[in-house]
C-alpha cells in the first residue's frame, strides 16, 4: 500500500554557484518565524556557518534546515553549487522527494545548473523551476526561461519532468510571485508551489527501521553523527541499532541521541518516525551508504553511488629551514590524524599513504575541494607542504581516458584573439558560441581537466579581470597529447638571508619578483618568475658594497614594482613539477622539491640518463 505523510515535505535546493540558493532560505527561515536576529547581529546566508563559506560567498557543505508552514512541516536541504563539491549533491538528491533549481534571470543555466539537473532528473524528481534575482537591472526572465527548458530536452527530461510549475522570485527582497511582470509581496506562492507539486515522503511506519545515512557530523562529546532520512518503521533514543554497511557486514550499535532540524537548530528528540530527516549519535564507524536498520530484521537498502575522485595532490610534512617557527601542528602524526578525521565527513575525499616519512596521496573532485582543506588546516594551526595538482587516469578496453571538463566563458569580444589562442593550445574543443549585446561573447568548451590547472590566472590577465568562466565535471574522454608547461623559469634563492632592495632593483628588469625587502629567505626558495624559459639561481639577499665615495648616481632612491603576491589557489596553480608550495597558518612559499643547487643538478642528469 502506498502509504504517505502528509505533513511532511523534503526538498532540494540545487543551483548554479552564486545564483541566491542559501540568501533564498533565509528568506524562507525569516517569513516562517523560524529565524530571529538582532538587527545589530544581522547577517546574510545565514545557513553558511563556515568562515571560508563566508569569504569565498559560496555553499561549500550541505546543511539542513526546516520550517513550518500551514501545519506541515517543510526540511530544506541547501546544496553546495559548485562542481568540485558535487559528492554532496549527489547524496543530498537520494533523501528529498523534490527539488526547487534556482536559475539567475540574467545569467541563465550554468555548467554547473546542468550537472545539478542531470542528477535530480536521473532520480526521478521533478524539479520546480524558480527564476530568481528578477529585481536585477537586466533581467531576462523569459529568455532564462526558454534556456531551461532547452536544458531539460538536452538531458533527456521525461514528460512529467518537462511540465515543471515556474516561479518568479526575488530572494533577497524576500517575493515570489506566477507572475514575471509583477513583483509579489512575500513568499507565499513559493510555499504554495512546494506543498502541491513536491509529493509527501512515502512512510511505511508499521514496518522495520530502516533510514540510509546521506550526511555525516563528527562532534567531540557524542562522536559520529549519521544523518539522513528515516524510509521505513521508526526510531527511538536509546534503541539497540545496526549499521549494515554496503558489503552485508553488520555492526550493533546504540542510538546515544536523536536530533530532528527546527529552523536553524537540532533538537533533541525522544523518537522519530518514516518521512522524518533526523541525525542519530552513536553510531561508531557509520559512513555515508550505510543502513541503519532493526536488529532483528537487518535489511540494507540500495547502496549510494558516488562519483569518484578526478585530482590527487601529495600532502608532505614540512621539511623546509623554516620548518615549526609558524605551526602548532607540524609532525606526520599530527597530519595523518588531522587528513583521517576529515575523511570521516568528507565523502569525496581519499586518502592514501605513500612510502617514505609524511607523505599522503589526497585525491578529491577538483582544484577548490582540496585548497578548501589546505586553507581549513591552515587556518587550525598546521603546517604542510603540497605538490602540483595531478588529473587521475582510468583504463578502460586497453584505452587510458582522462576527465574533461564543460568550460563556459564570458568575455568581451575585445579579448577573444588571446583567449582562443591559449584554449586550442590547451586542447579545448569548441561546442557553442553565442554573442550577447554588441561587445560580449559567450564560449562553450570541453576540454581536459589537466589543461584547466593554472588557466584561471592567465584567463583573468588576458581579459584585464572582466572575464567570467565556470566550468564542471562532463566525462571521461581519451587521453590527449601533451600540453603545454609554464612558458616561464623561476628565480631560486642561492642562499639563506633577508631579502634587499639593493638586490631587487638589480633583479627586477629580468623578472617579475615574487617578494619584498627584508622578507626571510632560504636556500632553494623561489623569489621571482623569470623572463626567459630556464631557472636561474640568483641571490636576492646581495647588499650594497659600502665606499667612502660619494656620488649623485650612487645616492639616487631605488624605484621597486611591487612584488606578486600569490593567494593559495595561485601558487598551487603556479608551481611546476619539481616545486612545492609550503603552507603555514602565516605564510606561503614556493619552493624547489629539491633545496640544494647541487642535488637538482645531479637529480636532473639522472632523469636524462
Amino acid at each position: 500500500m502506498d502509504s504517505r505523510r502528509a505533513d511532511v515535505r523534503n526538498i532540494a535546493i540545487i543551483a548554479h554557484v552564486d545564483h541566491g540558493k542559501t540568501t533564498l532560505v533565509d528568506g524562507l527561515l525569516q517569513q516562517t518565524g523560524e529565524f530571529h536576529v538582532k538587527a545589530e547581529e544581522s547577517q546574510e546566508a545565514v545557513l553558511d556557518s563556515n568562515p571560508l563559506e563566508r569569504e569565498r560567498g559560496i555553499t561549500i557543505l550541505a546543511k539542513c534546515t526546516s520550517v513550518p508552514f500551514k501545519g506541515h512541516t517543510i526540511n530544506i536541504v541547501d546544496t553546495p553549487g559548485h562542481a568540485d563539491f558535487g559528492s554532496e549533491v549527489e547524496r543530498i538528491l537520494q533523501m528529498v522527494d523534490g527539488a526547487l533549481l534556482l536559475v539567475d534571470a540574467v545569467d541563465g543555466p550554468m555548467p554547473q545548473t546542468r550537472f545539478v539537473l542531470r542528477k535530480a532528473l536521473q532520480l526521478g524528481l521533478s524539479p520546480i523551476v524558480v527564476i530568481n534575482k528578477m529585481d536585477r537591472v537586466n533581467a531576462k526572465p523569459d529568455q532564462a526561461l526558454d534556456s531551461v527548458f532547452s536544458l531539460f530536452i538536452d538531458l533527456g527530461a521525461t514528460d512529467p519532468q518537462l511540465d515543471f510549475p515556474i516561479i518568479y522570485a526575488a530572494g533577497k527582497a524576500g517575493w515570489a510571485s506566477h507572475d514575471s511582470k509583477e513583483a509579489g509581496k512575500d513568499l507565499l506562492p513559493l510555499f504554495e508551489t512546494i506543498l502541491k507539486h513536491v509529493p509527501p515522503p512515502l512512510a511505511h511506519a508499521e514496518s522495520s527501521l530502516q533510514m540510509l545515512v546521506t550526511i555525516l557530523d563528527y562532534s567531540n562529546f557524542v562522536g559520529q553523527i549519521g544523518i539522513g532520512r528515516i524510509v521505513n518503521g521508526g526510531v527511538k533514543k536509546g534503541q539497540q541499532v545496526v549499521l549494515v554497511k554496503p558489503d552485508g557486514k553488520q555492526v550493533a550499535c546504540k542510538v546515544n541521541k536523536l536530533e530532528r532540524f527546527f529552523g536553524l537548530a537540532r533538537r533533541e528528540v525522544e523518537s522519530a518516525i518514516a518521512g522524518d530527516i533526523v541525525a542519530i549519535a552513536g553510531l561508531e564507524g557509520v559512513n555515508v551508504g550505510d543502513t541503519v536498520a532493526d536488529p532483528e530484521n537487518a535489511k540494507a537498502l540500495p547502496p549510494l553511488s558516488i562519483d569518484e575522485p578526478t585530482l590527487s595532490m601529495e600532502f608532505l610534512v614540512n621539511d623546509s629551514p623554516f620548518a615549526g617557527t609558524e605551526g602548532k601542528w607540524v609532525t606526520s602524526r599530527h597530519l595523518k590524524a588531522r587528513l583521517e578525521k576529515e575523511q570521516q565527513t568528507n565523502v569525496g575525499l581519499r586518502i592514501e599513504e605513500l612510502p617514505g616519512e609524511g607523505k599522503f596521496k589526497v585525491s578529491g573532485r577538483g582544484e577548490l575541494h582540496l585548497t578548501v582543506l589546505i586553507e581549513t588546516m591552515r587556518r587550525e594551526g598546521y603546517e604542510l607542504a603540497v605538490s602540483r595538482p595531478e588529473v587521475i587516469y582510468k583504463k578502460e578496453n586497453g584505452q587510458i581516458l582522462e576527465p574533461t571538463e564543460y568550460l563556459v566563458i564570458d568575455i568581451a569580444t575585445a579579448n577573444q584573439g588571446p583567449v582562443f589562442e591559449s584554449l586550442g593550445r590547451r586542447g579545448a574543443k569548441m561546442e557553442n558560441m553565442v554573442t550577447e549585446g554588441s561587445d560580449r561573447l559567450r564560449l562553450e568548451y570541453i576540454i581536459p581537466s589537466r589543461a584547466l590547472i593554472g588557466f584561471k590566472s592567465e584567463f583573468m590577465t588576458m581579459t584585464r579581470g572582466t572575464g567570467i568562466m565556470h566550468h564542471s565535471f562532463h566525462g571521461y574522454a581519451p587521453k590527449s597529447g601533451e600540453l603545454a608547461n609554464r612558458g616561464n623559469g623561476v628565480m631560486v634563492c642561492k642562499e639563506a638571508g633577508e631579502v634587499t632592495g639593493y638586490a631587487l632593483f638589480n633583479l627586477q628588469d629580468r623578472a617579475v619578483m615574487f617578494l619584498a625587502p627584508g622578507v626571510k629567505v632560504y636556500e632553494g626558495m623561489i623569489c621571482g618568475q623569470n623572463s626567459r624559459d630556464n631557472d636561474l639561481v640568483v641571490n636576492p639577499c646581495k647588499q650594497k658594497a659600502l665606499t667612502n665615495m660619494r656620488s649623485k648616481s650612487t645616492d639616487e632612491a631605488l624605484t621597486l614594482t611591487p612584488p606578486r603576491v600569490f593567494s593559495l589557489e595561485q601558487s598551487i596553480e603556479f608551481i611546476s613539477e619539481d616545486e612545492l608550495v609550503e603552507v603555514t597558518p602565516k605564510s606561503i612559499r614556493l619552493r624547489k622539491k629539491l633545496l640544494n643547487k647541487s642535488a637538482r643538478k645531479r637529480s636532473e642528469k639522472d632523469e636524462d640518463e
